[in-house]
């Protein structure tokens, strides 16, 4: 009840003050374990990627944030567990594992910490060692505007165009999990997926090009 109330009025502050467009959504599958992943460069983004998505998701948030008792129930109601940042603990693993088991979709952010904006980062592990274990499909998503609306350091949101392109899903092959790769080369397949439509949000600037726009 409150993940569904507070997305709601999320996303109309996002389509009145930030204008949101999406391009992609037909490639979520509607029902069925999933992996998102996204880029990262600001707080606000999980919010963006919760008012993208039709479906209901799962996130990943600092343990930090869940210190304050009032503030952590909170975030719980939003579908949030706690996680230390820049390591994936076992305990982080079995929670996930349980997640997609279930069939539910979380969200994981490949670079694991954000970013500036500019250029995306290499990615940690965590996303692909998630995806072979899982077995389930990666969606990738890139969105920018988030960091002109909730910059970092910065305390209060202000409105700026947020658009988000999302792709075809992923899935790694079986023989995938059983070769000796470092999970963080897995990662990385993922994040040139998002690069991908990075790329197409900001193709080279030619005479008469165009980017492609999302749809509202």
């Amino acid at each position: 009840m409150v993940y569904t109330l507070i997305r709601a009025l999320a996303q109309f502050t996002l389509r009145v003050l930030c204008r949101l467009q999406v391009a992609g959504r037909e490639h979520v599958p509607e029902r069925g374990a999933l992996i998102l992943a996204a880029n990262h460069v600001s707080n606000v983004d999980p919010v963006v990627v919760a008012c993208a998505i039709r479906r209901k998701l799962h996130f990943m948030a600092k343990a930090e944030l869940f210190r304050n008792p009032a503030f952590g129930w909170f975030l719980r109601q939003l579908q949030a567990f706690p996680v230390s940042r820049g390591q994936v603990s076992p305990s982080t693993l079995r929670r996930s594992l349980a997640l997609l088991q279930e069939g539910h979709a979380l969200v994981v952010f490949p670079e694991g910490t954000r970013g500036d904006g500019a250029n995306l980062q290499r990615a940690i592990g965590g996303a692909g060692m998630l995806a072979v274990r899982s077995g389930c499909p990666v969606v990738p998503m890139y969105h920018e505007g988030t960091a002109e609306v909730l910059p970092r350091g910065g305390r209060f949101p202000r409105p700026a165009a947020v658009r988000v392109w999302i792709g075809p899903p992923i899935v790694f092959r079986r023989e995938v999990a059983e070769r000796p790769e470092p999970y963080e080369a897995l990662s990385q397949q993922i994040m040139e997926a998002i690069a991908g439509l990075r790329a197409r949000a900001k193709p080279p600037r030619v005479a008469g090009a165009r980017s492609e726009s999302p749809s509202p």
